[in-house]
């Protein structure tokens, strides 16, 4: 197997060419390749933070742990804070958890209060209360206590999804706190870097750190699990003010052409569109009469629509630019409504920040103010700011920890291939 640090030697070429392009982004973004350790590992774009976690590495390295028991790494080498977090929860997890009988629980008829039978007794067993064959309150707790800590809904009801997590066993939940331990591992430690952004496309949220710690947070935007966010870091440089809207073809395709066929031109100057005919800078601009519309809705034909900067521009007023080869950044948004959702895997790859006002006053000191008028105004950060984007399907909080939906289908891929884990009975785990 490749070693995890070969990805450091691997991508020099693709930090190299984001440092030298005059931090140049195409606009339309680009396949994130796979990284070494697909599914734990970052793609570091700048050079300057790449080496941080290969030192710290090489200093643990030194202790000859081994990184997929959950050693405890962090009493001897400096980590971030979420790995202290979920190491502990880790030991709490097999406290709590880990010592129960492993007993398979059959598949059948859900299970509710008031319930009886030999499937009832098998559940007791299995959550360590005592015998009998009565679904009663005591068991209602320790379903809906189980079903919170790992993920399912906490309706004491005993169903499909119950099942299958309870038959998988503390090992595969201890394992997979492992894989989050190992995307952990990879973020800054306490001193490495005084301010930066971390990004849990997991959770959908968004920190600002200052000296090791949390100073604000707020929820985020994070991509579907068809266009998934990637696992990488790169440096916030610049801000782009009232920025232009590119919209992504697939959109084109299968709102915009079709309006545009049933309502003619003017429905593109109406909404400020333009029309372009690729997506590289120098594009020439085309007269919308000379698009075959039916062809755009078809997909036999691919043109550029670029929105201008105004309230119904789904860029809003600000881009957060961390410049890379995949088109990934932070911005603004007019739908603030979108934030209260609990599915806020929506995007198409990019981060909508709940409060971009927050965020540049943050970054820049106070809110930068555009001074030309003109689209996409650039304003330097007065000094850079490392972005981090990870993901975490657990968490660790003071009662221990909680799973999460695995949104982007990545832990079982990971867990099979370092634990021998079956990828089929992981992933009807998370339905």
């Amino acid at each position: 197997m490749v070693s995890r640090f070969s990805l450091f030697f691997l991508i020099p070429a693709l930090a190299a060419s984001a440092a030298s392009a005059a931090f140049d982004v195409p606009i339309e973004p680009v396949d994130v390749p796979p990284s070494v350790e697909q599914g734990v590992d970052m793609v570091y774009i700048d050079p300057e933070i790449a080496p941080v976690f290969k030192r710290r590495d090489d200093q643990a390295g030194g202790f000859a742990f081994d990184p997929w028991t959950g050693a405890p790494v962090d009493m001897f080498v400096p980590v971030h804070p979420l790995y202290t977090e979920l190491r502990r929860g880790l030991d709490r997890y097999r406290q709590s958890w880990g010592e129960l009988p492993a007993i398979e629980v059959p598949l059948g008829t859900p299970l509710k209060s008031g319930d009886k039978g030999e499937r009832v007794a098998l559940l007791r067993e299995r959550l360590g209360l005592m015998f009998g064959d009565t679904f009663d309150a005591g068991l209602t707790a320790a379903v809906k206590d189980y079903q919170q800590v790992h993920g399912l809904k906490a309706d004491g009801i005993v169903a499909g999804a119950t099942v299958n997590s309870l038959n998988l066993g503390a090992d595969h939940y201890e394992r997979l706190l492992i894989v989050n331990l190992e995307r952990a591992r990879r973020l800054p430690a306490p001193g490495e870097g005084n301010r930066y952004i971390l990004v849990d496309a997991g959770a959908a949220r968004l920190w600002m750190y200052e000296n090791g710690q949390p100073v604000d947070s707020m929820k985020v935007i994070v991509g579907s699990a068809e266009t998934k966010t990637p696992m990488m870091a790169a440096v916030m440089r610049y801000a782009s003010l009232n920025p232009y809207w590119n919209v992504p073809f697939d959109l084109t395709q299968s709102l915009i052409a079709p309006k545009v066929v049933a309502e003619g031109q003017n429905y593109l100057t109406e909404r400020d569109y333009e029309v372009f005919a690729d997506w590289t800078e120098e594009a020439s601009r085309l007269d919308p009469a000379t698009v075959d519309w039916q062809a755009v809705a078809g997909g036999t034909k691919e043109v550029r629509l670029r929105r201008g900067p105004g309230p119904w521009n789904s860029m809003g007023e600000i881009k957060f630019m961390m410049p890379n080869d995949y088109g990934i950044y932070l911005h603004d948004t007019p739908d603030k409504s979108l934030f209260a959702r609990e599915d806020r895997w929506i995007s198409n790859g990019c981060i909508r920040v709940e409060d971009a006002k927050r965020l540049a006053k943050w970054v820049f000191g106070a809110v930068p103010e555009p001074q030309s008028g003109e689209p996409e105004e650039r304003a330097d950060l007065p000094e850079p700011v490392p972005v981090y984007i990870t993901y975490l399907t657990a968490e660790a909080g003071a009662r221990g920890v909680t799973f999460r939906p695995d949104r982007y289908d990545r832990d079982a891929a990971v867990l099979a291939r370092y634990f021998g884990a079956d990828r089929d009975i992981a992933i009807s785990a998370a339905r």
